[in-house]
């Protein structure tokens, strides 16, 4: 089964390149979706590459160096760093590819496409971990599991964490191939049949929408009652975090799948029209951008929910950078102190002109 050229776009993770064939899609003129893929795609994975970079680069730096201090749930906020690391790692290729033909060959287009969907996977499995971990320790904060919970158990969930991406990852990984299309190089998944078209989008939807939206909204329908009872604001900052963390992956990641329903659908002979077609290849474009950005979030949530993160980055800044920091603080205390000058001169003025 081939792909109609018109309808191809030069992504290899793009879910909307799975559904599109010449038996169930009709021959649409597609120049808005490829305008915008070819200019703005670039520019845009550009952004969140380098602004993830630095955001998650800093938490997974910060979390290193206070591994002594570590709990299970730094073990998994670190891990879930790592994984945005993961994920944001192929983004400059794919923007490569976006703008011309792929040039890092077959074993790249396995490796790249598998950190994307590793890191995909793996960030949403850390997050249902942590918000089981919670649940453990507040639902059932005297039993075993709770009593036993070490940083040597979250390594070992860690662990397992990553073996599980690694396998729902692999389908992708296995069946990325190079295509030459138009006198242009792609890599993209050739998969052997439509049964496994259909598979790769169950499990991407399934594992990454469904069941996470189960766990967490059992776990958390039993967490906050209790937490309503509790006046721990330790305990509270904690899930506020957690919650913040969560919510936001949510918000990002639910209009990507979403539209991967639908193209799903156009797959099985529905929503067959020009314009349903040309506008689910320019949401795609759209809610993939939004998806993608949600790795720069993450650090920027510890920062203003996270009061010790908060903390941490301003002390490995003031170390990292003493002279600037040393400026900054010297030219905050003349600020103030000239303001609270001009405060008592207008206290006076004011005291003179009622006396």
């Amino acid at each position: 089964m081939t792909e109609h050229p018109e309808t191809d776009n030069d992504n290899g993770y793009n879910y909307e390149d799975y559904y599109n064939t010449d038996e169930t899609v009709p021959a649409c003129n597609n120049g808005n979706t490829k305008a915008f893929s070819d200019v703005f795609l670039p520019t845009l994975y550009s952004i969140v590459f380098i602004i993830g970079f630095i955001g998650n680069g800093l938490v997974v730096w910060i979390l290193f160096r206070h591994r002594q201090k570590s709990k299970m749930t730094d073990v998994c906020l670190f891990n879930l760093a790592l994984s945005d690391l993961l994920f944001l790692v192929s983004l400059p290729f794919w923007a490569q590819g976006a703008m011309a033909e792929w040039i890092f060959g077959k074993f790249m287009c396995h490796i790249i496409t598998g950190l994307y969907m590793m890191g995909l996977y793996s960030s949403i499995f850390f997050m249902v971990l942590m918000t089981v971990d919670r649940y453990v320790i507040i639902v059932h904060a005297h039993s075993i599991i709770s009593r036993n919970r070490s940083v040597k158990m979250g390594l070992v969930l860690a662990s397992l964490v990553w073996i599980l991406s690694l396998f729902a990852a692999l389908p992708n990984i296995i069946f990325a191939q190079l295509r030459d299309e138009n006198n242009r190089t792609s890599c993209r998944y050739d998969f052997p049949s439509q049964a496994w078209k259909s598979f790769t989008y169950l499990l991407l939807n399934i594992l990454s929408l469904i069941l996470p939206l189960i766990i967490m909204g059992f776990c958390y329908a039993r967490i906050i009652p209790i937490l309503l009872h509790i006046k721990s604001q330790k305990r509270h900052k904690v899930i506020r975090l957690i919650l913040a963390v969560v919510g936001v992956y949510f918000l990002f990641w639910t209009p990507y799948n979403i539209v991967t329903f639908l193209s799903f659908l156009q797959f099985h002979n529905y929503l067959l029209s020009c314009e349903w077609h040309q506008g689910l290849s320019l949401a795609m474009q759209w809610v993939e951008t939004i998806a993608f950005s949600h790795c720069c979030l993450n650090p920027i949530i510890y920062a203003f929910v996270g009061e010790k993160f908060r903390r941490e980055v301003f002390k490995v800044l003031k170390e990292q950078f003493p002279v600037c920091f040393s400026h900054c603080s010297t030219l905050s205390r003349e600020l103030s102190e000239r303001r609270s000058s001009a405060f008592s001169r207008s206290s006076e003025y004011s005291t003179t002109r009622i006396a």
